[in-house]
C-alpha cells in the first residue's frame, strides 16, 4: 500500500517534466502550455445487457495537439479514472516527441473490467463507447487515432474500427482511425509484440554503450543477465520472451497477480505463460518455485528489473530495498516520483517509460501509415530485391567456376542473402532503428549537460525541446 506522502500518478508526471523544465530555457508561459492538458470528454453511455440498462463512465483526454493527429491507447479497468488518463496523454505527448513519430498526445479509458462480461456484450459497450466518441472526431484518422492498452486488444480495435466505418461510408481512410487491429482488418505484422520488442531494443541499444553500462557496475553484454519480470501480459512476455531466446538472458523471476515464479537457473516465458492461461495464476507451475508474496520479488537480487503491468509498483515504501542496479520501465509510471528520487540517491540507473515502451506507438505509426497509403509495407519492393541479389549471387558462382577457385556460398547463406524483406522484418527493422536513435539522443543530453544525472530527465528535456519547437513554428 502506497505512503499518505506519495503523489498520485498525474502529480507523478508533472513533478518529472518541471524536474526537466528546470534545465531549459523555454519563453515564459511555453512550459506550461506544453504541460497543461488540453482538453478531457467524459462519457456517459447506456446498453441494454442481461435485461437491464447499464451506465458505463468513459474518458478521452488530449493533452497536446502540437501535431495532428493525437495519439493514444484505450484501457479497459475498473480503476480507470480522470486523472490517470491525463497523465497517461501528457506521457503520450513525450513520448511520441522523443521517438519521433508525428503525433500529439492522448489517451482514453472505460471504467470497466472486461472480466465481468461475454464478448458479445463487451461488443456492444465498445461499439457504444466508439459510437460516443467517433461522433465527436475523438476517433478519427486525422484528428485521434487510439490503440489498445490494457485490457483491450486487436479485437476491441476490430470493433471500433468497424464501427467508425459504418458511421463514415465514404472516409477512404476509415482503416486509419484506430491502430492494433488484426492483420485481417488493416492490422500490421509485429505490431502485438511490439512494446515487448522496443523494450528488448531499448536494452541492446543500452549495452551498446559502454560509458552508460559502467554506471550500473554491469559488464558486457545482455548475454548470461539475470532479469525480474513484474507482470506477463503482452510487453512483459514478449520481452522476456525475446531476452532470453535472442540475447542468452535468463529469466530468474516472473512476477504475476497471485505470486511469483522464480528460478536462478531461468524460466520458460512460454510454459508459464501457457500455464496461466489454464489455471487462471502462476501458483503450481513445476517450472519454478513459488512465492507468494508476489511483491517482495521486485526487491530480489537481479542485473535487470523490468516492471511490465502497473503504475506505482515501485513507490517510497519499497525503493530502499530495490536490488536491481538497472530498471527498464516497460509500463508506463511504474516507478513514482519519490522513489526515482531514492533509486537516483543509491545510483540505480533507470530506462524510462516514456523511451521504453515506446515500441507500441512507433508501430502503431507504421500501421497508420500503412492505412493511408492502403498497400502492405514490403508489396512493391521484395521480389526486386531477391532478383538484384540473385544477379550478385549468379556472378559469383561463375566467377568461382571460371577461375577454379574451388569454392562455392553455403545454402545457408544464400537462402538468407536471397530472401527480400517482408513487411514483418521491416517493421522490426524500423522499430529497431527507432529505438537505436531514441536512445543515442537520450544519451548525448545525458552527458552533455553536467547537471543531467539520470536518463530520464534526458528523455524529457529532449521531449520538451522537440514539442516546444512545433509550438514555436506554429507561431506561440
Amino acid at each position: 500500500m502506497l505512503d499518505t506522502k506519495e503523489p498520485g500518478f498525474r502529480e507523478n508526471v508533472d513533478l518529472m517534466f518541471r524536474r526537466a523544465v528546470s534545465h531549459l530555457d523555454l519563453p515564459p508561459g511555453l512550459a506550461a502550455k506544453i504541460q497543461i492538458c488540453n482538453s478531457t470528454y467524459t462519457v456517459r453511455f447506456g446498453v441494454r445487457l442481461r435485461g437491464k440498462i447499464e451506465t458505463f463512465v468513459g474518458y478521452r483526454s488530449v493533452h497536446s495537439e502540437h501535431m495532428e493527429p493525437v495519439k493514444g491507447g484505450i484501457r479497459y479497468a475498473p480503476e480507470v479514472h480522470q486523472n490517470e488518463v491525463e497523465a497517461l496523454a501528457a506521457l503520450m505527448t513525450y513520448k511520441c516527441a522523443l521517438v519521433e513519430t508525428p503525433f500529439g498526445g492522448a489517451k482514453g479509458g472505460l471504467c470497466i473490467d472486461p472480466r465481468n462480461y461475454e464478448e458479445h456484450e463487451l461488443e456492444q459497450i465498445t461499439r457504444r463507447f466508439a459510437y460516443e466518441l467517433a461522433k465527436r472526431d475523438l476517433i478519427h484518422p486525422a484528428q485521434n487515432v487510439p490503440a489498445p492498452d490494457m485490457g483491450t486488444g486487436e479485437r476491441e480495435m476490430a470493433w471500433i474500427a468497424d464501427q467508425y466505418a459504418r458511421m463514415n461510408t465514404t472516409d477512404i481512410n476509415a482503416r486509419a482511425c484506430v491502430t492494433g487491429k488484426p492483420l485481417n482488418s488493416g492490422g500490421i505484422k509485429g505490431r502485438v509484440e511490439a512494446t515487448g520488442r522496443g523494450v528488448q531494443y531499448a536494452l541492446q541499444e543500452f549495452f551498446r554503450h559502454p560509458e552508460d553500462v559502467a554506471k550500473t557496475g554491469l559488464t558486457g553484454g545482455l548475454a548470461g543477465k539475470r532479469i525480474i519480470v513484474q507482470g506477463l501480459g503482452n510487453v512483459g512476455y514478449h520481452a522476456s520472451k525475446f531476452l532470453r531466446d535472442e540475447d542468452d538472458a535468463i529469466i530468474t523471476a516472473i512476477i504475476e497477480r497471485d505470486g511469483a515464479i522464480s528460478n536462478p537457473n531461468g524460466l520458460d516465458p512460454d510454459a508459464l505463460r501457457d500455464w496461466i492461461a489454464q489455471h487462471g495464476g502462476v501458483k503450481g507451475f513445476e517450472g519454478g518455485e513459488y512465492v507468494a508474496d508476489g511483491a517482495a520479488m521486485l526487491e530480489a537480487e537481479c542485473d535487470i528489473l523490468i516492471p511490465a503491468a502497473l503504475e506505482g509498483v515501485i513507490n517510497i515504501n519499497n525503493a530502499e530495498r530495490i536490488a536491481a542496479p538497472l530498471i527498464i520501465e516497460a509500463a508506463n509510471g511504474p516507478i513514482t516520483a519519490n522513489a526515482d528520487d531514492i533509486l537516483r540517491e543509491k545510483g540505480t540507473v533507470i530506462i524510462p517509460d516514456l523511451y521504453a515502451n515506446a515500441g507500441g506507438v512507433t508501430v502503431s505509426y507504421f500501421e497508420w501509415v500503412k492505412n493511408l497509403s492502403h498497400i502492405r509495407f514490403g508489396r512493391m519492393q521484395r521480389r526486386n530485391e531477391e532478383a538484384h541479389a540473385m544477379t550478385l549471387v549468379r556472378e559469383l558462382e561463375r566467377l568461382s567456376a571460371d577461375k577454379n577457385l574451388g569454392w562455392e556460398l553455403s545454402p545457408d547463406f544464400k537462402r538468407r542473402y536471397l530472401q527480400g524483406a517482408d513487411e514483418l522484418q521491416l517493421v522490426r527493422s524500423g522499430l529497431d532503428d527507432t529505438m537505436r536513435t531514441a536512445y543515442q539522443s537520450i544519451s548525448e543530453e545525458w552527458h552533455r549537460r553536467s547537471d543531467v544525472k539520470d536518463l530520464r530527465t534526458a528523455a524529457f528535456i529532449v521531449a520538451i525541446e522537440r514539442v516546444a519547437a512545433s509550438y514555436r513554428a506554429k507561431g506561440l
